[in-house]
């Protein structure tokens, strides 16, 4: 298949992408480049100094909302990819509504229990939408460690699975970046699969 082709059948696709961070962002970016045609972002966060390290944004985007500048960010790489921002917190009860005809789902929060609220709402409101999850990306090094896993037809890991970020052991750029590429890769790779 030539890429005419492929970015063809992408630009019908809508996915969402649950956090602007390290994985959020940089997933987006991935797949505003492949030509995913509409892109449904949500995170509440702004961002920081600290943030420039493994995150798709620029020092003189500081201050700004994640989703607003992640939005101007992938405008400049692609102004034909659709990008729906919502500067809001995720909870159980406005997922549907934010994600409601979304094709998959990339989960890229911070938090265990925020990916497991996301996980739980989307399986019991959304049932059938697959859902990539990130886990398993602090550090450096352990390439090899680091892969997909599919539980069902609509839950999918991406990750090591075991390494947490804490203060010895931070998210750092290569290894966020590896598993954010991940989750665009497999989301394409499903994407590819659908009518």
């Amino acid at each position: 298949m030539k890429i005419a082709e492929i970015e063809k059948h992408l630009r019908k696709f809508r996915i969402g992408i649950a956090g602007a961070g390290g994985l959020g962002s940089n997933c987006a970016v991935c797949l505003a480049r492949a030509g995913v045609g509409t892109l449904v972002i949500a995170d509440f966060d702004i961002i920081e100094v600290s943030n420039l390290s493994r995150q798709y944004y620029f020092n003189d985007q500081t201050g700004q909302p994640k989703v607003l500048a992640l939005q101007e960010n992938i405008n400049r790489i692609n102004p034909e990819i659709a990008v729906i921002p919502f500067k809001v917190e995720l909870n159980a009860d406005n997922i549907q509504g934010i994600f409601n005809g979304c094709h998959l789902i990339i989960e890229a929060f911070d938090r265990a229990e925020m990916k497991e609220m996301l996980i739980e709402t989307t399986q019991v409101k959304m049932p059938g939408v697959p859902v990539i999850v990130g886990s398993g990306l602090a550090g450096w090094g352990k390439s090899e460690d680091i892969k997909c896993r599919k539980i069902d037809d609509s839950l999918y890991i991406c990750g090591d699975e075991t390494l947490e970020t804490t203060g010895e052991l931070p998210p750092l750029a290569p290894r966020v970046a590896i598993v954010a590429a991940m989750q665009a890769n497999l989301a394409l790779e499903l994407l590819m699969k659908m009518e």
